[in-house]
């Protein structure tokens, strides 16, 4: 039988030759555990469990799209900033791959702490008018997450339409009655691939990771943090918790709202969303910061995110500065980095010093060991747990969301971020990664050469099988 799968797993167009190659080495090594393993976390996603996009159909939004091709193809984007001006093979790219228009901001505030970013958030629920649409990875039954179900349920009362999208997954813990009152109240939440062994699906892979939040179509949030209170520093094994969340207003919060209406069409068809202009109101934010919504996943042919990155990368003239929690890319990403280090560009990946995945940890240390080599520095982040997935070029543009820099956020999970061509809010990212910097050691060449030949093995095996990570 495991031949069988070998042979089909190595004739797979979807997968990588990396990650055949690992899953291929899990099945002869250990076979009965290997053939399990790859039932719940290697079985491709197939089209028609998400092709329900027909429930919903925005033409203003479709036609502000065909309009950018056209003026692209033209040489006549409207409305360009100097530093959007610059990365316009960038945005070509993302609007061309991923339908995602370039919009503007007329405000964005930028999150490092938890407690900052619900406090904003709760506000914002309370001054909600029509609608309030969430979408996490993570939702926990603890007072972080009850005190935000009871205030949604509140705002249901009043008359307010509330749509809750989480994770089936990633927010498995919660007890089967956690929405009972809120949908008593008129609110409606909806699970994505609900979760395994409880029912028919074995789809471990292949998750939602997307967290965004749209309030009455004006206010968005977009970012890294979950909803639970280790995310507000609660959890004493990890401490602080050190994230990057935005709150974005004007035109861009359309972006936010079409992704969520299409991720919350595909995981239910007993609530359908349609276009209605409540949703989309007009704004007329012509002045702002020019960003670019970017979702990819499974069922896309390219890593689309994962392209943004390169794409910025091999912009860099001057700096590179990334935070990730796991970084275990594939080749492409770990060439690009290291081309722009020995090109003179200063290149600094800042990494947790806590691990909440030990082995994931393992080979993030065995990757950013090899890039020593080469020039670039990296960081261990000491206060508390580093999870924030931000990625700044020369102080003029940058990438924060869901993404990881490692191989599940590009080709395994349903991601987003917002690639932002503002140098004004883009300082302001690179002081944040400097104060951070200051509360992180560096690690060195010495720093591994005095590490136990039991932690360099356990490293080399954990970067070997990183791909199906």
């Amino acid at each position: 039988m495991n031949f069988g799968l070998a042979f089909f797993i190595l004739f797979d167009k979807r997968k990588t030759a990396s990650s055949a190659w690992a899953w291929i080495l899990i099945l002869f090594f250990i076979p009965v555990l290997g053939f399990f393993l790859y039932l719940l976390f290697g079985k491709p996603l197939r089209w028609k469990r998400l092709n329900r996009l027909n429930a919903y159909e925005n033409k203003d939004f479709q036609e502000m799209i065909d309009r950018q091709r056209e003026e692209l193809e033209s040489g006549n984007l409207r409305d360009l900033s100097p530093v959007a001006e610059e990365m316009q093979d960038l945005i070509r790219m993302n609007l061309t791959r991923t339908d995602a228009p370039l919009s503007k901001a007329a405000e964005i505030k930028i999150y490092n702490d938890g407690t900052r970013k619900f406090e904003d958030l709760f506000e914002d629920i309370r001054q909600a008018q029509n609608h309030i649409h969430l979408q996490y990875f993570i939702v926990k039954n603890d007072d972080l997450g009850t005190d935000l179900l009871a205030l949604l349920t509140e705002k249901s009362r009043q008359g307010v339409k509330v749509l809750f999208l989480y994770d089936g997954l990633g927010s498995k813990s919660l007890p089967k009655n956690f929405f009972d009152e809120f949908t008593k109240a008129g609110g409606k939440a909806s699970a994505f691939l609900p979760a395994v062994l409880a029912g028919w699906n074995l789809q471990l892979n292949n998750r939602n990771h997307r967290k965004l939040v749209v309030i009455d179509g004006i206010i968005g949030y977009i970012g890294g943090f979950n909803i639970g209170d280790e995310y507000v520093g609660k959890e004493k094994e990890l401490g602080y918790w050190r994230d990057t969340h935005l709150r974005l207003k004007g035109e861009i919060v359309h972006s936010l709202q079409n992704r969520f209406f299409i991720d919350w069409n595909q995981a239910t068809e007993k609530y359908p969303m349609k276009y209605a202009e409540k949703y989309f109101p007009k704004v007329h934010n012509k002045d702002g910061s020019s960003v670019q919504i970017v979702a990819s996943g499974p069922l896309e042919i390219h890593e689309d995110i994962k392209n943004g990155y390169l794409k910025m990368i091999y912009h860099a003239r001057d700096s590179i500065y990334l935070q990730t929690p796991y970084f275990t890319p594939d080749k492409s990403i770990i060439d690009a980095l290291r081309t722009a280090a020995l090109g003179g560009v200063d290149v600094q990946i800042m990494i947790p010093d806590k691990a909440d995945h030990i082995f994931v940890h393992s080979a993030t240390l065995s990757f950013v060991r090899e890039l020593l080599q080469d020039g670039v520095k990296i960081l261990s982040y000491k206060n508390g747990f580093m999870h924030a997935k931000t990625l700044i070029v020369d102080r003029k543009v940058y990438s924060v969301g869901s993404a990881n820099m490692d191989i599940r956020s590009f080709a395994l999970n349903f991601e987003l971020n917002a690639f932002v061509y503002d140098s004004q809010s883009a300082l302001e990212m690179a002081d944040i990664f400097f104060r951070d910097k200051e509360l992180s050691t560096e690690l060195t060449k010495e720093t591994f050469a005095g590490q136990s030949w039991k932690a360099q093995v356990k490293q080399n095996i954990a970067k070997l099988i990183s791909p199906i990570m």
